[in-house]
């Protein structure tokens, strides 16, 4: 018999609730089984609670419990890291890596151009790896990627923010319709970013914004052959545990 498992999602605003016009302040996903739902509860509530972007207002946690043979695991993207003066050449350094991974110029440039701007993307952006489109149809809500979790409790000798980080990209790239990942965080006090994919791994680039900057998000590059609505379903429904390894 298989145990039970939880997804445990938090999202946090300030002023009203997100999809009332409220800023987005904080996110949080996370499996557990039963025995660890009051500890992971609070820990999101915490997190919500101590945000540099901002004092939530709304806070929405929500339990739910997923089906155990349904459960995928997979293997954590090797990491490295790329150290650089400027953000200027952060950038340049994301733009070879996103290129090495098959990337066009076009679709690049309005990668940086979403994440320059958006101040207030609560999801990923999915843009077509050639063309450059946005074929999600979220505008800000993006696309959440959810229901995912390290398998030994997230047993990586890094931060928690980059345990979180490692465990969404790797998701993503697992999908054979995902090229790349670009992403840097909304957090004005937080300026490394990353670029992942299957062939590059999980690439930590810093800087990849100036101190204080409240832009930042997600990015998806897709194949052009991509079946969008099985990719979001993958994305925000599919349940993955990540099988422990080691960062650097």
């Amino acid at each position: 018999m298989y145990p039970e498992y939880f997804s445990v999602r938090m999202r946090a605003a300030e002023g009203k609730a997100h999809e009332l016009g409220g800023k987005h302040i904080s996110g949080g996903e996370r499996l557990c089984d039963h025995s660890q739902l009051g500890a992971i509860a609070t820990e999101l509530l915490a997190k919500a609670s101590n945000h540099t972007r901002g004092s939530a207002d709304f806070i929405q946690l929500v339990v739910e419990k997923v089906p155990s043979e349904q459960l995928q695991f997979i293997p954590p993207l090797d990491v490295s890291a790329i150290e650089v003066a400027t953000v200027q050449e952060g950038h340049d350094k994301a733009k070879d890596q996103l290129a090495a991974a098959g990337v066009s110029e076009r679709a690049i440039e309005h990668a940086f151009f979403i994440l320059n701007h958006e101040r207030n993307l609560r999801g990923a952006a999915i843009v077509n790896c050639e063309t450059g489109e946005r074929l999600d149809d979220r505008e800000q809500k993006g696309v959440r990627v959810s229901r995912m979790d390290w398998n030994d409790g997230g047993q990586v000798e890094d931060s928690v923010r980059v345990r979180e980080a490692l465990a969404l990209a790797t998701k993503v790239a697992h999908s054979p319709y995902t090229v790349a990942e670009l992403c840097w965080s909304d957090d004005p006090d937080y300026v490394t970013g990353y670029v992942s994919s299957q062939q590059l791994g999980y690439v930590r680039i810093s800087p990849l914004k100036k101190m204080g900057c409240e832009s930042g998000g997600r990015v998806f590059f897709v194949h052009n052959d991509v079946d969008i609505d099985s990719y979001m379903n993958f994305l925000e429904r599919k349940p993955v545990f990540i099988q422990g390894g080691d960062s650097e």
